[in-house]
Formats: C-alpha cells, sequence, structure tokens
C-alpha cells in the first residue's frame, strides 16, 4: 500500500517539573527537508533530531517544533546591565529636552538600546528532560507515520479510480478502433473507384501506399502497451515499497501511448475517449507528487 508525504502528528508530556509539546507537519519534498524549532537548551542536539526523523519519515519536507517549559525555579535566561540602562535613559531623556521635544518611551528605547540585554547560554544539561523530550519527539513521529498511511490508503483508492477510467477508455476505444478502419476501407474503396474510372494507376505501388498508410494509422501496439502500463501502475500501488517517482515515471509512458493513439487514430469518437483519459491522467500526475 502506498502512502503518502502529508502528515501530521502532536504529543505532550506534564509533570511535576516540565511541560513539553512537539508538533511533526510534513508536506510533499524530492528529499528529507528538515526545519527544526527548538528552545536554546536543546540547540545542540539538532543532528539526534534528525537522525530520529530520518529514520521514521524517511522523506518530505518536515516541520517539528519543540516546546518545553520549565516549571522549577530558575535564573533568568537573560542579563540585565542596570548602569547601562539608566545611562541610555538619562542621554536620551536629556536629548529630547535638548530639542523641545515631550520625552516618548524613553524607557523601551533604553531597554532596547545595545548591550542592556544579554542572553546567558546555560551551561548544566539536564539528561532526564532531553530523555522525556524524545519520548514525546517519538510519539509525535509515530502518529505523523500514521497518519501518512491512513493518507496513503485514501490516495491510493483515488488512483485507483483514475487508473479504472482509463482502462474503461482503453476498452472503448478496442472497440471502436475496428470501426474506424472499416470506415477508413470504405471510404478509401469509393474514392479508389471513381479515380479508376478516370485514371490509369501502377497496382504495385498503389499496393504499397495502402500497406504504408494503414501501418501508420494503426494504434494496436499503442493499445497492447497502454494496458501493459496501466496494470503495471495498478501493480506498483500495492506493493508496500512503492514510491512516488515510480509512479510518476509510469505515468509519463501512459501520457506518451494516450497522446500517439489520439495523433494516430485521428477520430472524433476516439478522440472523445482519448481526452477524457488525459484529464484523468493529469489527475494521476497530481497525486503522485504526494506519493511517498
Amino acid at each position: 500500500m502506498i502512502k503518502s508525504m502529508t502528515g501530521y502528528g502532536v504529543a505532550g508530556f506534564e509533570n511535576d517539573r516540565m511541560t513539553i509539546h512537539v508538533e511533526v507537519r510534513s508536506l510533499n519534498s524530492k528529499f528529507l527537508d528538515l526545519s527544526l524549532r527548538s528552545p536554546r537548551q536543546f540547540s545542540d542536539k539538532e543532528p539526534e533530531i534528525r537522525a530520529m526523523v530520518q529514520q521514521v519519515l524517511d522523506r518530505g519536507k518536515v516541520s517539528l517544533s519543540i516546546e518545553f517549559v520549565s516549571k522549577e525555579g530558575q535564573d533568568l535566561p537573560v542579563s540585565i546591565n542596570e548602569e547601562l540602562f539608566q545611562t541610555y535613559y538619562q542621554q536620551f531623556n536629556k536629548l529630547s529636552a535638548l530639542v523641545g521635544e515631550k520625552p516618548a518611551d524613553l524607557f523601551k528605547l533604553a531597554l532596547q538600546a545595545p548591550n542592556v540585554i544579554t542572553s546567558v547560554s546555560g551551561d548544566k544539561e539536564d539528561v532526564d528532560a532531553w530523555d522525556q523530550v524524545k519520548k514525546v519527539i517519538s510519539s509525535a513521529l509515530e502518529k505523523c507515520e500514521k497518519f501518512r498511511n491512513d493518507e496513503g490508503e485514501v490516495l491510493g483508492q483515488k488512483l485507483n479510480e483514475n487508473i479504472q477510467i482509463i482502462i474503461e477508455g482503453l476498452e472503448a476505444i478496442k472497440v471502436l478502433d475496428p470501426i474506424r478502419k472499416d470506415r477508413i476501407k470504405n471510404r478509401i474503396k469509393g474514392h479508389f473507384q471513381q479515380w479508376l474510372e478516370e485514371n490509369s494507376f501502377d497496382a504495385n505501388r498503389f499496393e504499397q501506399e495502402m500497406i504504408y498508410y494503414f501501418e501508420k494509422i494503426d494504434i494496436t501496439e499503442e493499445l497492447v502497451r497502454l494496458e501493459t502500463h496501466l496494470n503495471y501502475f495498478l501493480k506498483t500501488i500495492d506493493i508496500e515499497s512503492a514510491q512516488g517517482k515510480k509512479l510518476g515515471f509510469i505515468s509519463q509512458e501512459i501520457g506518451r501511448e494516450i497522446n500517439t493513439i489520439g495523433s494516430k487514430a485521428n477520430d472524433a469518437e476516439i478522440q472523445k475517449y482519448v481526452i477524457r483519459m488525459k484529464d484523468e491522467l493529469e489527475k494521476i500526475k497530481e497525486q503522485s507528487l504526494n506519493v511517498l
């Protein structure tokens, strides 16, 4: 069964020490494209997180966010230079009086001035917290993978329906093709009889031209190849390790045969089915982009 690259998973954990929330989203992509948002204290864990994602999701544009809140008392994660803040505030106040302007938002300006607030990196690593975060990440990834499997089942049903419509068109063309050939033969015979009464001709040359013409408009090989490609597409869908790239390649071959049939047949009735088959094939190509 095929698997979709669209997925979503969320997991959480809470006790008297911490609150953890992990959210995973995935969309279609040719490769694993991971976008990670995590707290500062876990910034060095990105390679380990990437390995966890790779092991479960394999491919896709993946967005993973980690929210971690500690309930234990901690020092501020920033350092505030109070003396520098006072200096900025006094200078801004002095400048406003110098130009005759009323002081506005001086507190905010001074607080946001350079080097007033600086980040403090935590040197202590909480091993227990990281172990718990990894468990939550694994849970979110598993839920995202389940979402992908469920979505893939629905996607497989849609692809199957599209292929069945193309198969119906193929069967209809098989019925119409002999009628088309007889109609062309009768038309040529009628024109030939009229021409024969008025002109002389080389019978051998005429026979060669007719053979060449009927070979040119014959679509038997295209119908056989199209049926083979359609059956292979259905077989690929049922394989557990099926990949969207393979379905994309098969779709290209299906499209090539459909286009050739429409071009060589040159028949209004057959063309109706060709157009319908092309429409279904476009849906298949679009949906195949989301298959893992």
